[in-house]
């Protein structure tokens, strides 16, 4: 049976945000976002890596 782990969150004061994948030559191409303020997130449409803005809703202090 195969684990999957959680996407890695990435917590921030900004809301805008950039994502490489974070592996080099190994990531993919550097895409931009911006966190929805009714949502506090946003999910990396290729890493699925999530990225909360510090003190939003989306934020569990965790």
């Amino acid at each position: 049976m195969t684990v999957l782990q959680p996407p890695e969150l990435i917590v921030t004061e900004q809301h805008r945000v950039s994502c490489d994948g974070g592996g080099g030559a190994l990531g993919h191409p550097k895409v931009y976002y911006e966190i929805d303020r009714d949502t506090g997130f946003v999910e990396c449409g290729y890493c699925d890596r999530r990225f909360v803005q510090r003190g939003g809703p989306a934020d569990t202090g965790g």
